[in-house]
């Protein structure tokens, strides 16, 4: 896994000019074993990430269960993060949306809601959560931007789980405008890397198509495609994610969310992303496509351009090099992988 700095995310002190950060800082990351998290984590601790100073927690579900207030607020009472990136959720991919759409809904609204309330009450200056690109609406204009979020219905087949990370936008801004609050949100377009969740029935659609060209290459059968191809996505690299969401918690001071994501030109189909996975695991056999599985949303094309106001020589890892960098540490780590 390369170790890449970039230049254009230069060490500067956390804290935010509208809330002055006294004393140590303390950085309480949730969902912190998951792709995102540990994305972090490698930042933090292999890449220099970590400022003087600061500590950082990573928690995962073993140390609460952030559907239960009483253990997220005791959670929040034992570290008192004065920083707090929230990644914790229930997440799969389309065709676990489509089977629990009212569990989706239900659960990441307990989640959010436990969280941001106990980050309050320990007096947190700085939450960022992450919502996704799924939260904005079907029917829209493209490419989409952050000021859409709310202007209309998301698509079908996951609407429990946008809409309930709608409302983390709506519960930053309530916090903002009742209590002062800057707790804001980043919204990725679709995450890869290193320790993702590779569940061919569960998972998202690219470490899915890894781990089902994986098995297909030892197996001598034929890769399969689940619906045509043709719905195309950008894909953001979990390190750059990471390095990005570091810049957002001590650099970026709205509360209005911020699209974290490579440029419209680098949208791939998954007939493209399939292509991508059969040449960076060398497998050679036959790729074959099945119409009868749902192709979900066919476009979500999200602008990048707040970021580039912000950071216009942030540099994105080639896809094809990410792509591989996946493809290397899942094949090194395929029994322990999450699959």
């Amino acid at each position: 896994m390369s170790e890449k700095k970039n230049p254009a995310l230069k060490p500067r002190l956390m804290g935010d000019s509208r809330q002055e950060q006294s004393g140590p800082i303390r950085v309480l990351v949730t969902g912190g074993r998951g792709l995102v998290g540990r994305a972090i984590e490698h930042v933090v601790r292999k890449e220099g990430g970590a400022r003087e100073g600061e500590e950082w927690i990573f928690i995962s579900s073993k140390d609460a269960n952030l559907l239960d207030m009483a253990e997220t607020r005791a959670m929040f009472q034992r570290h008192r993060p004065t920083h707090v990136i929230h990644l914790a959720a229930m997440v799969g991919g389309l065709f676990k949306n489509m089977r629990a759409n009212l569990d989706f809904l239900r659960n990441n609204i307990y989640i959010n809601d436990n969280v941001l309330q106990a980050a309050h009450e320990v007096d947190a200056v700085r939450v960022v959560s992450c919502l996704s690109t799924c939260i904005f609406p079907d029917n829209t204009s493209y490419p989409i931007d952050e000021t859409m979020i709310h202007n209309g219905p998301p698509h079908q087949s996951n609407f429990g789980y946008s809409y309930a990370k709608r409302m983390i936008d709506v519960h930053n801004r309530a916090y903002h405008q009742q209590y002062g609050r800057c707790y804001t949100a980043v919204i990725p377009t679709n995450v890869f890397g290193p320790h993702d969740n590779f569940n061919i029935e569960d998972g998202h659609v690219l470490p899915g198509l890894i781990h089902k060209a994986y098995i297909a290459q030892k197996e001598g059968n034929p890769l399969v495609v689940w619906g045509s191809g043709n719905p195309r996505r950008q894909f953001i690299y979990s390190l750059d994610l990471a390095r990005l969401f570091l810049w957002v918690l001590r650099e970026y001071h709205e509360v209005d969310p911020i699209i974290l994501s490579v440029g419209e030109d680098e949208e791939v189909s998954i007939k493209e992303a399939a292509e991508a996975v059969v040449e960076s695991l060398g497998f050679k056999g036959q790729v074959t496509y099945d119409t009868t599985k749902a192709d979900g949303q066919f476009k979500k094309t999200a602008s990048n351009a707040k970021l580039l106001r912000y950071l216009p020589n942030f540099t994105f890892t080639p896809f094809k090099q990410a792509l591989k960098e996946t493809c290397d540490w899942f094949v090194a780590n395929y029994d322990t992988a999450r699959k």
